[in-house]
């Protein structure tokens, strides 16, 4: 039997927030990545040290936050298709050989004395690339090793343990930069990611059989691309998302100035500040079952927001240390309420044949609200004042709060995204092969003229579903002689796209159908014709 199919069997009836750990394989996964996430948040405080001599300016200090989130903005959607189309594992143990060589050779390049301000942004530049070709697939591996009703605590106790990292990392990375310097800090960051490849080679993973051809990889991302473009459900996390990150990130490319020139202290005091918010965000953790009795992930992402946007204020205008942790803790706080609840929303709104690429999106508009955001708030601290950038950032993030609470991220739990198989087997003769096309499918509908406005209403997002699964040049069309008969087309890539499309209906589009369904002439049935176009070759015969 598979670790995976185990860990299915495994699962006590009642689930608590700690539950997940009891199944042995996300148990191992998430020690392994708390330990390579303490090497990686010393990475991070070790670069934005390092930067602080080499080029103590705030474009430059900011730069080295861009470089390390600007490659996901870049490479989001292709690696979240290549996880999708091949085997996760592999990928994933390739990605974190790339991160351990990286990290070895800029720790070898500092402890050497070699590096300079321009090799530390590009040198980052190439550990964002491992991590922006990682993020996409390892978190689509949460929802393959736990059962969805176990999803919410798995994704709690990852960000827990990300920010029990975070709270140990920079500390540690204080002291060891303050003793022996930056560059074994990036060694020891080398070192942290060969027991996550521990557990990875040791995890045999169980895949889904499909009867049709893996996917390619240019048609994967069409298809990754058209799905999160036209799934309503996923675009509140990403529209919130943008409205929180893009002004979050003033105070991450900021922070280690002022721990420098505002407060005046060492790479001690950055630590601090930054393990100041990692306790924050492990005590939020905690808080955050009980928050959910009460608020809904709508009125959470609202409320710390606000509580971000008044440690960012608090961060512009204080300048003591004692002053500025409860602040910072209080940002930690606010931090895992936001990201949580976006990252959880995203992951219940995806089915698991796109759920790579589905994230990707979204991780993509946390990196590069970041990355951007991080680079203008340096430019704009450099023109004008870090107090003033500051202030700014908080006000945006203020407004932002209220302008996107258009886009709800409540209740997609409640959506049913398990395949339901409802669409009929086409009807085809012989000598149609898999890769020729495009297709055309059209379906013909006699609509009550009483219900007329409800069926038009119900096409329209079945127009945008069948666009979401990977049809392109869809339409509605009624027929000029007879009134209230209408037809639906929708092209398809290939036969054999056509098919997978029959693979990815879900049971919410099964509820949909049957309320289209509702609305036709009592009697009649949806008639449904395919059409290919010919070969080529068949021309010249």
């Amino acid at each position: 039997m598979n670790d995976t199919a185990s860990a299915q069997q495994e699962m006590p009836a009642r689930t608590t927030a700690w539950s997940p750990l009891r199944i042995p394989l996300f148990r191992a996964l998430w020690l392994a990545t708390i330990a390579s996430s303490i090497g990686t948040w010393m990475h991070e405080i070790g670069a934005g040290w390092l930067m602080t001599s080499l080029s103590p300016t705030p474009v430059m200090v900011a730069l080295v936050q861009t470089a390390t989130t600007l490659p996901l903005l870049l490479l989001a959607l292709p690696s979240g298709a290549l996880a999708d189309i091949i085997d996760r594992r592999r990928y994933l143990l390739f990605v974190q050989l790339w991160l351990a060589a990286v990290a070895t050779v800029l720790g070898v390049l500092t402890v050497t004395g070699i590096t300079t301000a321009w090799m530390l942004v590009m040198l980052t530049f190439a550990m964002g690339i491992g991590v922006a070709m990682m993020m996409p697939a390892w978190a689509a591996v949460t929802p393959e090793i736990v059962p969805r009703v176990e999803l919410q605590n798995a994704i709690a106790l990852n960000s827990m343990g990300m920010n029990v990292a975070r709270a140990i990392g920079p500390a540690v990375a204080g002291i060891i930069v303050s003793l022996a310097g930056t560059g074994v800090v990036f060694l020891l960051n080398a070192v942290s990611f060969f027991a996550v490849m521990v557990v990875l080679y040791r995890w045999r993973r169980d895949v889904q059989a499909s009867s049709l051809p893996g996917e390619r990889f240019l048609s994967a991302l069409r298809t990754g691309w058209r799905f999160a473009r036209h799934h309503g459900p996923l675009h509140g996390a990403i529209f919130r998302g943008m409205g929180f990150f893009v002004f979050a990130s003033a105070s991450w490319a900021l922070l280690p100035l002022i721990a420098r020139v505002r407060v005046g202290g060492g790479p001690d005091t950055f630590g601090i500040l930054v393990a100041s918010i990692g306790a924050g965000a492990v005590a939020g953790a905690l808080l955050l079952p009980r928050l959910r009795r009460s608020l809904s992930r709508d009125g959470l992402i609202t409320a710390g927001t606000l509580l971000y946007a008044s440690s960012m204020l608090a961060l512009a205008w204080l300048t003591r240390l004692p002053a500025l942790v409860p602040a910072m803790f209080a940002s930690g706080i606010a931090w895992i309420a936001v990201l949580s609840s976006l990252q959880v929303s995203a992951q219940l709104a995806l089915p698991d044949w796109v759920r790579s690429r589905g994230l990707a999106v979204f991780m993509a508009t946390f990196m590069g609200s970041m990355a951007l955001g991080s680079l203008g708030w340096g430019a704009v601290a450099q023109a004008s004042s870090i107090p003033l950038a500051l202030t700014l950032a908080a006000a945006g993030a203020m407004a932002a709060a209220a302008l996107t609470r258009r886009w709800p991220v409540s209740g997609v739990e409640d959506i049913d995204l398990s395949p339901s198989m409802h669409w009929p087997e086409p009807n085809v003769h012989g000598g149609i092969r898999p890769d020729r096309g495009p297709v055309m499918v059209t379906v013909r509908y006699q609509v009550d003229p009483d219900k007329r406005g409800a069926f038009l209403r119900c096409i329209r997002e079945t127009g945008r579903r069948r666009q979401r699964d990977g049809a392109f040049g869809w339409g509605i069309v009624e027929d000029t002689e007879h009134p209230h008969l209408f037809m639906e087309y929708f092209m398809g890539e290939s036969w054999l796209e056509h098919l997978r499309q029959h693979e990815r209906v879900t049971g919410a589009d099964r509820e949909l159908r049957d309320r289209l369904h509702a609305q036709l002439k009592p009697g009649t049935e949806p008639v449904i014709e395919h059409y290919i176009a010919p070969d080529r070759g068949e021309e010249s015969t």
